[in-house]
């Protein structure tokens, strides 16, 4: 049933939205896994990797409303129930209980690392399809690199 119609051919509309769900699926398991690790994060950098997991958390609950409408907008229904992100999440995430603050600080670089990655696979896929949903997966992935850095940040100095 198509209740919404789209401006987009079908190929295109069914590119566009493989990359949406996708991304929209992405989005809603880093803000749970962002926010795994903001209750169980321990150890003496507690404070300013907490309050960074939240940032991380708001940014991807953000765009996850944005990928959401986006698809809609293409007539597409979003799929955000708990069973769908359950069953089609594959990012790394944490381990059960309490984690190390340097724990959480790799966790959260490489399931970032690995979100970024995917994007750029849907940017690509996206660049003739859709030029509007391409430009909205190019703004997340800034985002997710900016926050990836700040991530990088709190392991100076290196060994």
């Amino acid at each position: 049933m198509t209740v919404v119609r789209s401006t987009l051919p079908e190929d295109a509309r069914r590119i566009a939205g493989d990359a949406l769900q996708s991304t929209l699926v992405d989005l809603l398991g880093l803000s749970l896994i962002g926010k795994q690790a903001h209750w169980n994060i321990v150890g003496p950098r507690f404070r300013s990797i907490h309050l960074q997991l939240d940032e991380v958390v708001d940014t991807a609950r953000s765009y996850s409303d944005t990928v959401a409408e986006r698809a809609a907008a293409l007539g597409l229904p979003p799929d955000g129930r708990p069973e769908t992100i359950a069953s089609a999440y594959t990012l790394p995430g944490p381990k059960e209980g309490w984690q190390r603050d340097n724990d959480v600080v790799a966790l959260m670089m490489e399931t970032l690392e690995t979100a970024i990655g995917r994007l750029r696979e849907r940017i690509a896929a996206t660049e003739k399809a859709d030029p509007v949903t391409q430009d909205l997966l190019i703004g997340i992935t800034a985002e997710l690199e900016k926050q990836r850095w700040m991530f990088d940040a709190e392991n100076w100095p290196r060994d």
